[in-house]
């Protein structure tokens, strides 16, 4: 697995955690916590990515409300709260890295996405992910104005 990918599946662990955390808890949990222990238990010495992780985690944190938005916009069908948590959050990464870090090729992060999908998802999780990420891509593709 690439260093780059390790740090895209660590951070869908921590944002695992704390989606699920914050649904059961209503007090706010501590994600500098779940970031550190998920260093020590899943990267090695020579992990490279940790600072590429860290601030992918927070960022995607500081910006949920507004990549949350884009979820629902391009999965209408599923509202956001019935997608599963595995799904949510590799669609919540995959947007964030699309849409405002945009450090990544498009087609570099879509294929990324499938293949944690593939990975921790369900049997249909790659095709909607695919599927949401594509619409997004294609619209970017077009040179639209996002909402």
């Amino acid at each position: 697995m690439s260093q780059r990918r390790l740090a895209r599946t660590m951070t869908l662990q921590v944002l695992g955690e704390w989606d699920f955390n914050k649904s059961i808890i209503p007090k706010n949990v501590d994600i500098q916590e779940i970031i550190q222990r998920n260093l020590k238990e899943f990267s090695s010495s020579n992990f490279k990515e940790k600072l590429f992780f860290k601030q992918l985690v927070q960022d995607i944190l500081k910006n949920i409300k507004k990549i949350d938005s884009f979820i629902i916009q391009y999965a209408p069908q599923w509202p956001i709260e019935k997608i599963t948590l595995i799904d949510r959050n590799i669609l919540r990464i995959g947007v964030f890295e699309l849409l405002i870090s945009v450090q990544t090729p498009p087609k570099v992060i879509i294929n990324e996405a499938i293949e944690i999908a593939k990975l921790f998802g369900s049997e249909t999780s790659s095709k909607f992910i695919n599927g949401v990420l594509g619409a997004i891509y294609e619209k970017m593709k077009k040179n639209e104005e996002f909402t």
